[in-house]
């Protein structure tokens, strides 16, 4: 009897997770499928793993490649060849299917006559488990489209795996997905755009794909492996074969959509690591990505946020030590340390007015408005040039704080250090002192044996602020913290009624590398006092006797 819905999962080296991914698939409310494990030749205990999974549900079949294709393609497309049902959905090991995702997507193909049908993605962090829709602008209503044409901002939603194909779309256009590159799912994807002539989007979660966004080296996935160039020559390789297949097919009508999504979500991931980057990488990295940003559409670098614009424009321009200044600010409203002013009062990023049309567009900063804004939201640059070791949990630090458009008055400005773990904050007040013109100095003794925690502890990270006041009113920024400046770990004991921590301070290692401090419980209040406290907050009779016990015993 044919299936209705072939779900293929690839594996490699995977024997921990397989075993959870497939049973999402056998937990489906639509029990009649096929399952296939396609094992790119793994040497690991994957192969018996997936035979007794075969064992014990005649749905499972096992697919075995002769040798290591090293992508997703070749165990997809080996997959499909063997596939029975009408209907295709793929799995990576390493993710799982929510309980009702083959229901809902096959509900929709036989709702309507579609080619594909999609669904949300649910994104969940596997370093502190939190969860989010992938996209969710995109699939936030159930609707169905006739081709990319409706909607060209989908092609942000690349993924694959997120789809029910129609096998006989797939195999009218020979739709398969490329071997012996990475990224294949957003060339995969973009062809299924372009070739469909309707799909389907519901709103309800149809995968369930695990993230460890700082898994280190290469136990990080293909798309977290940034740190490697032959991963940026990888994506920018994909990114030509779809400018190639647009052009081809006659959506060239489409190219600044997929140019500004390259910008936006491709670029826009290199560029948030550019900070933690050495010399040699970023001059690779230039040489990479340089020849092909200058074939992409004009339009699209029109449609991103300034400070993205900056950075483009300084890799271009391969002013690269200035690129890394100014993607320590993306996404924080950061300040640049300087700019400069031509004869007709334009405001330029850095220390001189740029010397080509397209650099002056690009690094044109005046609509960040920065002399203008009120103080609040007046945008600043703070930066720790020295941190020092004090005695105990403490830290002496030198923090430099840039004001570029000269917002601040002359004279030492009143600064305060703001650091909150738990429910009370930790303020330490300095004054920063002018240097010269729009820059100011100041000395900050924090002591982390002052901080007030929560009885039960506190287990997590913080990152201190800085506060300026003027004239009755605040302004709070984010703390740079040296770029590779050594980490140290010290021990807090009870004080003020806290349980002890052992305390952390180092550089945030991904973004714009704030100073960050971590604590965690140690002793009797981690493997006791803090279970039982957190078990007995929770229940709404008890929490405000907890919170008075608390009290008491500060």
């Amino acid at each position: 009897m044919t299936p209705d819905v072939t779900v293929t999962v690839i594996v490699h080296d995977d024997a921990a997770r397989l075993p959870r991914a497939v049973a999402s698939v056998r937990r489906q409310t639509h029990a009649d499928i096929e399952i296939v494990i396609s094992d790119d030749h793994s040497t690991d205990e994957t192969p018996r793993i997936a035979r007794e999974l075969a064992a014990a549900d005649a749905r499972i079949r096992h697919l075995r490649l002769p040798e290591n294709s090293g992508g997703c393609g070749a165990p997809r497309n080996r997959a499909v060849e063997i596939s029975r049902a009408p209907y295709l959905m793929f799995l990576d090991s390493d993710d799982e299917l929510p309980e009702r995702a083959v229901e809902v997507l096959l509900a929709a193909h036989r709702e309507r006559d579609v080619d594909f049908a999609m669904g949300a993605v649910q994104r969940v962090r596997v370093d502190d488990g939190r969860r989010s829709t992938w996209m969710p602008h995109l699939v936030a209503e159930r609707r169905t489209l006739d081709g990319i044409g409706a909607d060209p901002r989908l092609f942000f939603e690349h993924l694959a795996t997120s789809k029910m194909y129609a096998r006989a779309f797939l195999d009218r256009h020979r739709l398969r997905f490329p071997e012996g590159i990475h990224y294949e799912d957003q060339l995969f994807s973009a062809q299924a755009y372009c070739l469909a002539k309707a799909f389907t989007i519901v709103p309800e979660p149809v995968y369930r794909w695990y993230v460890a966004p700082y898994a280190a080296g290469d136990a990080a996935s293909i798309s977290n492996q940034r740190h490697k160039p032959a991963n940026v020559r990888d994506r920018v390789h994909v990114q030509r074969l779809i400018d190639d297949f647009l052009a081809r097919s006659g959506h060239e009508s489409l190219r600044e959509h997929k140019d500004y999504k390259f910008l936006k979500h491709d670029f826009r991931m290199y560029a948030g690591d550019l900070p933690h980057r050495d010399e040699e990488w970023l001059a690779s990295f230039a040489d990479i990505v340089n020849p092909y940003l200058a074939t992409l559409a004009p339009g699209a670098y029109a449609r991103l946020p300034r400070a993205e614009r900056v950075v483009l424009q300084l890799v271009r321009d391969r002013r690269l030590a200035e690129a890394r200044l100014a993607a320590r600010g993306l996404g924080h409203g950061v300040a640049p340390r300087t700019v400069t002013t031509d004869a007709d009062g334009r405001a330029y990023w850095g220390d001189r007015v740029p010397d080509t049309p397209e650099a002056r567009r690009e690094l044109d900063v005046t609509d960040l408005e920065l002399d203008t804004r009120p103080f609040p939201g007046a945008l600043f640059r703070h930066e720790i040039t020295e941190l020092t070791r004090g005695p105990g949990a403490s830290a002496d630090l030198t923090v430099r704080t840039y004001d570029p458009a000269l917002r601040l008055p002359v004279g030492p400005q009143r600064a305060t250090l703001l650091l909150a773990p738990g429910r009370h904050r930790l303020t330490v007040p300095f004054r920063l002192c002018p240097v010269r013109p729009g820059v100011f100095e100041g000395r900050v003794h924090l002591d982390l044996a002052a901080a007030r925690l929560p009885l039960e502890g506190f287990d997590g990270v913080r990152h201190p602020l800085l506060r300026l006041t003027h004239q009755g009113l605040s302004n709070t920024g984010l703390l740079l913290a040296p770029l590779g400046f050594p980490p140290f770990t010290t021990r807090v004991d009870r004080r003020l009624g806290a349980a002890p921590h052992q305390v952390t301070v180092e550089l945030e290692g991904h973004g714009p590398g704030r100073l960050q401090v971590r604590w965690r419980p140690v002793g009797v209040t981690a493997r006791v006092v803090r279970p039982v406290v957190r078990r007995l907050a929770a229940r709404p009779g008890v929490r405000g006797a907890v919170r008075l016990v608390a009290s008491a015993l500060r």
